[in-house]
């Protein structure tokens, strides 16, 4: 018997729309990683972009547990001497709040060419519209 490998003909591929509203930053990522890698499928290979394209919205109302709103810190750096500049995540979700779920869910999938290929099928949505609507996404809800 041999072992079944997916490939790009081979692969389905659908839609799920997110809602982010009062779910846990952690929770919510790791549930969408898994989705956009497609290892909720029985056809998943590892090597091989399986995934679904998933659709975050609401993305502002997002929750984080404690107190990470004040003590969890992004990082950014220009590459130039003292360049370093940190935000905290509640002026992040003020500025960027697609970020937040963006920079979560980038760090849970693989790196390298697999990874940004995966990273390209999510689209993240501050609000509760989304232009995918043609594309007929189905509900995914999330535990938690």
């Amino acid at each position: 018997m041999n072992t079944y490998m997916a490939n790009e003909q081979t692969i389905e591929r659908k839609w799920f729309v997110v809602d982010a509203a009062g779910q846990r930053l952690g929770r919510l990522a790791t549930e969408v990683a898994t989705v956009l890698r497609g290892k909720h499928k029985p056809t998943f290979t590892p090597h091989v972009d399986c995934g679904d394209y998933v659709i975050v919205i609401n993305a502002s109302l997002i929750e984080l547990s404690g107190d990470k709103w004040e003590k969890k810190l992004y990082y950014t750096h220009s590459s130039y001497t003292g360049g370093l500049k940190t935000k905290t995540a509640s002026a992040m979700l003020e500025q960027f709040p697609e970020r937040l779920i963006e920079l979560a869910v980038r760090g849970m999938l693989p790196k390298g060419k697999l990874g940004d290929q995966t990273y390209k099928k999510l689209f993240v949505y501050a609000g509760n519209e989304h232009k995918h609507s043609a594309q007929k996404p189905e509900v995914m809800v999330i535990k938690g």
